[in-house]
């Protein structure tokens, strides 16, 4: 089982969009998929098909002890099953710092089904909390979304130094699974120019792998799928099919 956050401390940069249409593509190729929403918003949860009624146990839940993982879990129509989230989750926050080994919560809940998956993706809130922290303390590696513009970069030298952080107390395998540019302009030459960058100082760690802005990307969420399930021969949604076969590339077997 590959447990991956995909997260960056930046809003607006696609981390939800990845995590929906990445679990889909990865279902789509035969992988048994996990998807968990760790943001109180809840927009992998409606993203994915499944309406805030229906979403009850969430992940606050499990969280903080009162449902297993199994209970909490639902199956989506799209090839992957979702932990979903709604507002409740924002309180966990306060209540997880009274809790024993408050960073490893959700870690100890997936060790509990880990022959169940091939792939686990965490969707981070855009901000280093306790339900960010409980991500990276349960994940392999980190997948960062990320735009090609001038402050994206300030906001990645904060994030590899958090996780630096995260490494040195809490998950010593903690490492960087690649960045995805998102929300791609081709055009721009300031895109361009931050990509050279990305790829000057990461190497191979950023994906072959474009989003580029996509207008069928943007309107899936509102009908509640994943941009293949929506329209599957838009950009977006081969994107993220080349993005899933890219990852499966790099897996080892």
């Amino acid at each position: 089982m590959k447990v991956l956050a995909i997260t960056n401390q930046k809003g607006g940069v696609g981390k939800t969009t990845t995590a929906v249409n990445l679990a889909a593509s990865l279902g789509a190729e035969g992988k048994r998929v996990l998807l968990i929403d760790m943001d109180p918003q809840g927009n992998a949860t409606t993203g994915s098909g499944i309406t805030k009624k229906e979403a009850l146990p969430t992940v606050y839940q499990l969280l903080i002890g009162a449902a297993s993982l199994i209970e909490v879990c639902i199956k989506t129509d799209f090839a992957f099953d979702i932990l979903p989230a709604n507002r409740e989750l924002a309180g966990a926050e306060v209540e997880l710092i009274e809790l024993d080994k408050r960073e490893f919560r959700l870690k100890s809940a997936l060790q509990q089904n880990h022959d169940e998956y091939d792939f686990v993706l965490i969707d981070c809130p855009p901000a280093l909390n306790m339900l960010t922290v409980n991500a990276l303390v349960a994940a392999d590696s980190v997948l960062i979304p990320m735009q090609c513009e001038y402050y994206a970069l300030e906001g990645l030298s904060d994030l590899v130094e958090t996780l630096r952080k995260v490494r040195h107390g809490l998950n010593s395998r903690l490492e960087i699974e690649g960045l995805l540019r998102t929300m791609y302009n081709g055009q721009s030459t300031l895109t361009q120019q931050v990509s050279n960058e990305l790829e000057t100082h990461f190497g191979n760690k950023v994906y072959r792998t474009i989003v580029p802005r996509n207008v069928r990307l943007a309107e899936a969420p509102s009908y509640g799928k994943p941009v293949i399930a929506f329209d599957k021969n838009s950009r977006g949604a081969q994107a993220y099919t080349a993005l899933a076969r890219e990852i499966l590339e790099r897996t080892p077997a």
